[in-house]
């Protein structure tokens, strides 16, 4: 798939929304397993913008 990738200052900022999210997750009680935690930062380190992460799913389990 072809997308532009974030630059890293864009990068740090979606960790911090991320950790945000995550923590968020955590007091409604639906905690992330580490296999997600694992692949939403394999998607961070090559610079996938957070509005495309949902596709990528999606056409994971799709196939």
């Amino acid at each position: 798939m072809t997308f532009e990738r974030g630059t890293p200052d864009q990068i740090a900022l979606w960790r911090e929304d991320l950790a945000e999210a995550r923590a968020n997750l955590v007091i409604e009680g639906l905690a992330p397993t580490a296999d997600d935690d694992e692949m939403f930062a394999m998607m961070l380190d090559e610079g996938v913008p957070p509005s495309l992460m949902p596709t990528l799913i999606l056409q994971l389990y799709q196939q």
